[in-house]
């Protein structure tokens, strides 16, 4: 049922963007401001993960997710998104601006690492991880996840879409309906956190 795929889409997204941020700012903040051994191998392995393109995980993910008893389920969507380390390095990157005398003052005044990562460092990086919202959220939204989904009542919008699509012209007009529908959520995401954006791009390094 259409609305059966559309609480999917939606559980799948909100879910997995929000558990994404937590875990990657977590991450995040010791390879940021902790002085450990072998925290810069840790950063670097962080970094060559990025180059794995999902075409390369593909089998090996799903001989893991099938073994672990997580196919049709929204662990195989969410989990694998859960593992990517983008996330991480764009909190480090933004956390790497945080001067560490503010950090140096909360713990004289009593907080522990706990209280600095919540009530401190992550409103101080509120645009990274608006920015980080927009990301995972899309990435979720539009996965069709036909790879480790094959129970109808578990597909995503995007599924359904790409099987409305393989029936041809009979079916052009609920295709474009699903297909409007799928553009909604990504945009309005997008509006409400476009400054944060910008922001974020600035104080990284990342905008060309």
């Amino acid at each position: 049922p259409f609305e059966r795929s559309l609480f999917n889409s939606i559980f799948v997204s909100v879910v997995g963007t929000a558990l994404y941020i937590i875990i990657a700012s977590m991450a995040a903040f010791p390879l940021a401001k902790k002085k450990a051994r072998f925290i810069e191998i840790y950063y670097q392995v962080l970094v060559l993960a990025i180059l794995f393109r999902p075409e390369v995980t593909r089998t090996p993910l799903y001989v893991i997710l099938s073994r672990m008893g997580l196919l049709n389920s929204y662990s195989s969507i969410v989990l694998p998104v859960l593992a990517g380390s983008f996330g991480v390095f764009l909190m480090r990157q933004f956390m790497l601006t945080i001067p560490d005398e503010i950090l140096e003052a909360a713990k004289v005044d009593g907080a522990n690492d706990y209280l600095i990562f919540f009530r401190l460092i992550m409103p101080l990086v509120k645009p990274a991880w608006m920015t980080l919202t927009i990301f995972t959220f899309n990435s979720l939204w539009n996965t069709g996840d036909t790879q480790y989904i094959y129970n109808e009542e578990m597909k995503t919008l995007t599924a359904v879409l790409q099987s409305i699509s393989s029936d041809g012209i009979a079916r052009a007009g609920a295709g474009a309906a699903v297909a409007l529908i799928l553009m909604i959520p990504p945009v309005l995401v997008f509006i409400i956190s476009q400054s944060s954006v910008m922001e974020t791009m600035s104080h990284t390094g990342l905008k060309g």
